[in-house]
């Protein structure tokens, strides 16, 4: 799991509803038709903008993506391609038969070499799937995007209807009140939802499908060098240029001390 995502939107949360405290409480922020304004409106954009499935399969993405899956780290994926080339100029291909990995990419370009495929064929497998996987991850960032867009543009207008409700109703004193609730509300919810929740988990997934879209490079790269039957050692150098350049003198230390 991803902690820094956690604590970053326990903590953003946390700190809203303490401000909320110091001076009033949380029912007095609790407006049931702003809020379904807002939100009920920002998923009726967001189902304009994108297929039902599209706008699942990107909720299911961030989950995974961002408070669930935790990458392989680069420099223990190195020395674990690295170790790749040796079996390889050891035992051939054959013998990654029964290599054990927790990479699904990577257990993927295993069975592709071990079958016998052509060093084309597998090449151009692999990037099919690093192609798909960049536009999964493009699609929603673009959707959790979206929702930053919408949700205070719905909050605007939760805040004319409250005003508008407001004007009309000016000679009932009790029913400013409400109104200029709606009106306030509105704004805040929307402001809410797209600062503390929306745009943060966008900028999340662009992260974590860089660093996932490097580590899928890393294996390609490194496949295909071993299938054209180069040196372990250029290998690793070659692999050394994904990594950054204060993390390679990692690169000598045994892969479970990286890990830790």
């Amino acid at each position: 799991m991803d902690i820094a995502t956690l604590v970053g939107l326990i903590a953003g949360i946390s700190i809203v509803i303490l401000s909320i405290l110091s001076g009033s409480t949380l029912w007095d922020f609790i407006n049931g038709p702003g809020l379904s304004i807002v939100v009920f409106g920002t998923l009726a954009v967001t189902l304009v903008k994108f297929r039902i499935s599209t706008v699942l399969s990107s909720i299911k993405l961030a989950n995974r993506a961002v408070f669930l899956e935790k990458l392989d780290h680069p420099v223990a994926l190195v020395i674990q391609l690295r170790e790749l080339g040796r079996i390889v100029r050891k035992d051939g291909i054959l013998g990654l038969e029964e290599y054990e990995t927790d990479s699904e990419f990577l257990r993927k370009a295993i069975n592709l070499c071990v079958d016998g495929h052509p060093p084309e064929f597998v090449e151009e497998v692999l990037l099919q799937e690093i192609e798909q996987s960049i536009e999964r991850y493009d699609v929603a960032e673009r959707m959790f995007r979206g929702i930053g867009d919408s949700a205070p543009a719905l909050g605007m207008i939760g805040t004319l209807v409250g005003l508008v409700q407001m004007l009309n109703n000016m000679e009932d004193p009790s029913s400013i009140g409400p109104a200029m609730a709606v009106a306030l509300l509105t704004t805040f919810y929307g402001a809410f939802i797209a600062q503390l929740i929306a745009l943060p988990l966008a900028d999340k997934l662009k992260l974590k499908a860089m660093d996932e879209h490097r580590n899928m490079a890393l294996i390609s790269t490194s496949v295909e060098s071993i299938m054209k039957g180069q040196n372990p050692r250029v290998i690793s150098e070659v692999l050394a240029t994904f990594i950054n350049p204060d993390m390679r003198e990692s690169l000598n230390k045994p892969e479970e001390q990286v890990r830790e």
